[in-house]
């Protein structure tokens, strides 16, 4: 017990005032088939030296990235982040800052969080947006529950090509609203099959990925034509925000709501998180709009300032009926994308994304002409599917074995497609690492 300040009189005196007479009385109220009843299968004890030793073998037995040829992406994308990053996010009044509630004393972090939204709402082609949510996928699920408050409907229209993350976060998040979800299949090109959606009345939500899991464009401008048709309203949701330097954006081909993951501006992988979600919005729904929001507004001697506006603390008053499940939001993973997307600036942006594309789309020829299928036929960005001939799985295995993962199976939530890869380029690829992965598939 040597971390737990409480002695045996302070127990004991804890559990007169409660009434109860033993420490497990506490946990009653949890069933005992979620209680543990045992230890845990705790090593024993060991000094420091022994944890360094321990902690060094363990770390020996993952793989380093720059020990192999990584062709993975599937919603977390390596990017090269500039230095000047790194050198201004470390100052203390960025990296110790919470949810600035006093704007009198936190008026440097709301004017970068303003800064911010004003750059999603450029990046997503939309008329507002929040001061960030904690990630892609939740910022997915906060879509749907304001589109179902929006409207005042329960049925929810999602692509089955959005991310299997994604989906399984919303369906936590849908359980307990009575709201049903109808799921669109994809066609073979890889776009999402909308004619099913003539067949569904008074549709809340449509949420398409664009692009999508598969790394295909999806066609925003014909689906937002279609639910705009019954009344409901287009959510587009993305992993890789950095398309929009080179397509569309969503707002731009009519969505309602655009939301998604930052991860790839500014913020490095790091085993998967944290994670920047990214949410913005028409401006005549910028009250059913989770989150936080920064606004800009002078002081009583006419100087510029700015506050937190329209979401205060209500989750703590409204609880259910509050606009939000979100309470704060992603401010340092917020700020890094917005000096990532200063230091490029447009220009740069565009640049980066056409070469990312560019390299995509070099080792998708060069795959091809090794043998590998490309099945789908859509436009695509950044990562693509491919189908081995034969034994696929034997294939990726013995690329493995060398080092070369050859992208993410989808098995794994598409069963349909058992010999399929999802790839993935970054202008962190060289030519020299396509062409390695190629020569071994000729191989």
């Amino acid at each position: 017990m040597r971390y737990l300040p409480h002695t045996e009189g302070d127990v004991a005196e804890m559990l007169e005032t409660l009434g109860i007479s033993d420490m497990e009385d506490l946990f009653e109220v949890i069933p005992a088939s979620c209680r543990r009843s045992t230890d845990l299968d705790l090593p024993r004890p060991m000094s420091e030296w022994e944890l360094d030793h321990f902690m060094e073998n363990l770390s020996a037995r993952n793989t380093i990235d720059h020990d192999c040829l990584l062709f993975l992406g599937a919603g977390r994308y390596n990017h090269f982040i500039p230095e000047t990053i790194g050198a201004v996010l470390g100052r203390s009044e960025f990296s110790t800052s919470y949810t600035p509630y006093q704007p009198e004393i936190s008026q440097g972090t709301l004017q970068a969080l303003y800064e911010y939204q004003t750059l999603m709402t450029r990046l997503t082609g939309m008329e507002v947006a929040n001061a960030s949510l904690y990630d892609g996928a939740s910022a997915l699920a906060e879509a749907l529950l304001m589109a179902v408050r929006v409207t005042k409907r329960k049925k929810i229209v999602l692509s089955t090509a959005v991310h299997p993350a994604y989906r399984k976060v919303a369906a936590t998040y849908l359980k307990p609203t009575g709201c049903e979800v109808v799921e669109l299949p994809f066609l073979p090109s890889g776009r999402t099959d909308l004619s099913p959606l003539d067949e569904v009345a008074e549709p809340a939500v449509l949420a398409l990925q664009s692009p999508n899991f598969f790394g295909c464009l999806e066609d925003l401008s014909r689906a937002a034509g279609l639910v705009h048709e019954s009344g409901g309203l287009l959510a587009a949701t993305f992993t890789e925000p950095l398309a929009f330097g080179l397509y569309r954006a969503p707002g731009v081909d009519g969505a309602d709501i655009v939301c998604g993951e930052g991860q790839s501006l500014g913020i490095p992988v790091s085993f998967g998180g944290p994670g920047l979600g990214i949410f913005a919005t028409l401006e005549k729904h910028v009250r059913a709009m989770p989150g936080r929001l920064v606004g800009k507004t002078r002081d009583r001697s006419g100087r510029r300032g700015f506050v937190l506006t329209l979401a205060t603390r209500e989750q703590h008053i409204r609880r259910e009926r509050a606009t939000s499940n979100i309470c704060t939001n992603s401010s340092l993973c917020a700020l890094a994308s917005v000096m990532y997307l200063a230091s490029l600036g447009g220009t740069g942006f565009r640049d980066l994304a056409r070469l990312n594309y560019d390299k995509a789309e070099y080792l998708k020829r060069g795959l091809a002409g090794a043998g590998w299928e490309i099945p789908f036929s859509a436009p695509t960005f950044n990562e693509f599917v491919t189908a081995i001939p034969g034994d696929g799985e034997e294939v990726y295995r013995r690329l493995k074995e060398k080092n070369i993962l050859a992208g993410v199976p989808l098995k794994r939530w598409y069963p349909d497609l058992s010999e399929h890869y999802l790839l993935c380029v970054t202008e962190t690829t060289s030519r020299d690492r396509m062409d390695m992965l190629v020569s071994e598939v000729r191989s």
